[in-house]
C-alpha cells in the first residue's frame, strides 16, 4: 500500500534556477514525505494528498503581474484550484528574483502567491527576513519578512544552499 506523502512541492518555470532551486529545497526533505511537480503536469485529483504545498516561482515583474494573461501557468492552476471545493493544506513559496537588474521587484512574485493564498483563506508558513538582502523594494515584503524565502542565484549563488537549509528547517517546524 502507498503511503500517503504531506508535502508537494510545485514549480514554474522549467529548465532553469526555479528548478534548479525547487530540486535544492525538495532534497532538504525524507522522499517520504515529499513529491515534487512542476505545476503544469500537476494532477489536482492528488491534492487531498498533501498537508503541505511549497510553491516556487521567479518574479518577472510587477508589470507583467498585473498584466498576466489568463492563459499563465500560475492563474490557470489557481482557477483549477478553486474548482477542488474546500481546501484544507498550509502553503508556503520561495521566490527567485535579481537584485541587481531588477532591485524595485525583487521576489515581487512572492505577493501573487500570498494574494492568493488570502483569497483561499490558507494559512501560510515559512516567511524570511530581509535582512541581507540589497534591493530598493519588493511586493513580496510584510512587516520586515518576506512572504517565503526569497532568493538570488544570480548574484548570491553562494547563499542559496544556506539559506535553503534555514528555510526548509522553518518549514519542518509546523511538520
Amino acid at each position: 500500500m502507498k503511503t500517503m506523502k504531506k508535502i508537494i512541492l510545485l514549480y514554474w518555470g522549467m529548465g532553469g534556477n526555479v528548478e534548479n532551486a525547487a530540486r535544492k529545497v525538495y532534497s532538504m526533505f525524507d522522499r517520504e514525505m515529499i513529491d515534487i511537480a512542476d505545476v503544469v503536469s500537476f494532477d489536482m485529483n492528488t491534492l487531498g494528498n498533501y498537508k503541505l504545498m511549497i510553491f516556487g516561482s521567479s518574479t518577472i515583474g510587477a508589470e507583467n503581474w498585473i498584466d498576466a494573461k489568463a492563459d499563465n501557468e500560475w492563474n490557470r492552476f489557481f482557477r483549477k484550484l478553486d474548482k477542488q471545493g474546500s481546501l484544507n493544506f498550509t502553503a508556503a513559496f520561495f521566490g527567485l528574483g535579481d537584485q541587481v537588474l531588477y532591485p524595485d521587484h525583487f521576489v515581487d512574485g512572492l505577493s501573487v502567491f500570498q494574494e492568493e493564498m488570502d483569497k483561499r483563506k490558507i494559512k501560510v508558513i515559512g516567511q524570511w527576513p530581509v535582512e541581507g538582502y540589497k534591493f530598493s523594494d519588493s511586493d513580496g515584503i510584510k512587516n520586515d519578512h518576506f512572504y517565503g524565502l526569497a532568493l538570488d542565484l544570480d548574484n548570491e549563488p553562494e547563499l542559496t544552499d544556506v539559506r535553503i537549509k534555514a528555510w526548509t528547517k522553518i518549514i519542518k517546524q509546523y511538520l
